[in-house]
């Protein structure tokens, strides 16, 4: 019986450290001890993995680094960090074996010249890292500056194959992403970059999908990544089937995690970075679609068994409307396909964002999708991916804004959302501001005028939710060159910078023989 009731009060325990409640009866009938609820605690570390920039010579590359101030950037009481220094840190990662041709294999890293370091929260760090030798970074944030800790990647080339303005939220390391809107084309050089930023090597698996199934694919499995180091894949290798504009690329691990994005440069439409979509789900926001886009391609894909029929539909300032040319504002996507579908003439001089739904309420089907944008035409024309995204739960933030050169787009789905938005100081100087900004359902909200008093270098634009529906959200960087539209979208991914920490509190005193 002694036996019996420990084991008991071990499963009882074990429960509640995992769903953060329990409930147990011992054998005289009274109510054992009940673990509390879990609480949400600042998380103590955090990690980030930067993709080789570019391997053009002409790259001027600026890392913004940055953690939020508020009440998730307050180390909690009895946090094991309390005592120790808070850091958050950029460091190289070796170059690996470029996979499929290409440059980078080989070449000596070449450190930015100022680590890009951020010392208290609340004021954005920047650093550069020119030229074709800017290597890959991994980092660490702990302490106060662990939650929310975020890094922008911004690079400018101005010339060559991979003219454009490219930029990336520097992404935590993970075992699993979906990438829509990839090419294997000829016009189009797609790499997939792998970046491991932990101590043990890591084994990844890249799976390719068309729109008539899967590619057939060589040397996409098994490919190691050592220890602190960076392989970028040329997807065009990777198959012997016939080049393919509209293809999924799905990323996972087999041991380890990695870092994982995909630098697409078009001989005609620039480049730009192509950053994971939100897990598959059944719906889809994709916010931000900058208001004088000259063409928008949906590219979507359907991981499961069944197919999926989806509304399209077009989130304006004034509401939500199905767009002119959306094929009768439906699109299917059967399943292991890739579907796409050109949208002409979408926003009409106004920012928007595109929703996407089941058809039928009753057969909802896990997709994933993203959009590549394009900007004026000809030999002016830039291209930019959006790619599917969650809504933002707690907080989320995104740096190296510019004054005059950012739009930040908030959607709300379901129901009004209010908001508040705050933009921090700027890199060299200036005085936060913030203000909370009401979004009705259905609607695209475009922001450009949210810029710290007197602010000088770059700033950080941070999102809470107050009350209200789900809001999505997206930040457009526009810095034209040359008579180039050259532009860039990020969406704005919750920060995690909370954690559920269970509270198992057990009296593990037997009664009873």
């Amino acid at each position: 019986m002694k036996r019996t009731t420990l084991s008991l009060i071990a499963v009882a325990t074990a429960l509640a450290a995992v769903t953060g409640f329990a409930s147990l009866t011992t054998q005289d009938g009274t109510a054992a001890p009940v673990a509390k609820a879990p609480t949400r605690l600042p998380v103590e570390r955090a990690g980030l993995a930067c993709p080789v920039p570019s391997t053009s010579e002409v790259a001027e590359t600026v890392y913004t680094s940055y953690t939020p101030v508020g009440s998730a950037g307050t180390t909690a009481a009895g946090s094991s960090t309390k005592a120790e220094q808070p850091t958050a840190r950029l460091l190289p990662a070796a170059s690996g074996t470029t996979r499929g041709g290409g440059s980078g294999g080989g070449k000596k890293s070449k450190a930015p010249k100022a680590p890009a370091t951020v010392t208290a929260p609340g004021k954005p760090v920047t650093a550069e890292a020119n030229g074709s030798a800017a290597p890959a970074l991994t980092g660490s944030a702990t302490g106060s500056l662990a939650p929310g800790w975020t890094v922008q990647q911004t690079t400018v080339v101005t010339a060559g194959g991979a003219r454009g303005l490219l930029g990336l939220t520097c992404g935590a390391p993970d075992t699993d992403f979906w990438f829509p809107a990839a090419s294997t084309s000829k016009e189009r050089q797609d790499y997939v970059h792998l970046t491991n930023p932990d101590d043990t090597a890591a084994v990844a698996d890249i799976e390719l999908y068309g729109p008539e199934g899967v590619l057939k694919s060589q040397f996409t499995e098994g490919i190691p990544v050592p220890p602190r180091s960076t392989v970028p894949v040329l997807l065009s290798t990777l198959t012997g089937e016939a080049a393919q504009r509209d293809v999924t690329v799905h990323v996972t691990t087999r041991s380890g995690r990695v870092g994982a994005a995909i630098g697409a440069a078009d001989d005609k439409l620039g480049s730009d970075w192509l950053a994971a979509a939100a897990d598959p789900a059944s719906s889809a926001v994709l916010p931000g679609i900058p208001a004088d886009a000259t063409s928008v391609r949906l590219v979507a894909f359907v991981p499961g068994d069944d197919d999926a029929d989806l509304k399209i539909q077009l989130a304006t300032p004034t509401g939500t409307i199905v767009p002119a040319g959306a094929g009768g504002g439906t699109l299917h996507v059967k399943s292991g396909m890739t579907a796409a579908v050109i949208l002409p003439g979408l926003t009409r001089g106004q920012a928007g964002s595109l929703l996407l739904t089941p058809s039928d309420p009753k057969k909802p089907t896990p997709v994933v999708a993203a959009l590549q944008v394009v900007r004026g035409k000809g030999e002016s024309a830039e291209t930019a991916f959006l790619p599917a995204t969650a809504a933002i739960s707690a907080r989320a933030t995104v740096a190296d804004n510019r004054a005059k050169a950012s739009t930040l787009a908030l959607t709300a789905t379901g129901s009004d959302a209010q908001v508040k938005v705050t933009a921090s100081a700027g890199s060299q100087g200036g005085t936060p501001t913030s203000k909370t900004v009401t979004v009705k359902a259905g609607t695209t909200t475009a922001l450009t005028d949210l810029v710290p008093g007197g602010v000088k270098g770059a700033y950080a634009l941070t999102v809470e939710p107050v009350s209200g529906g789900k809001v999505y959200a997206s930040r457009t960087l526009a810095v034209p060159e040359d008579g180039i539209q050259m532009f860039t979208v990020q969406p704005l991914v919750d920060d995690r910078g909370t954690v559920e920490v269970p509270s198992a509190r057990q009296d593990l005193k037997v009664l009873g023989d």
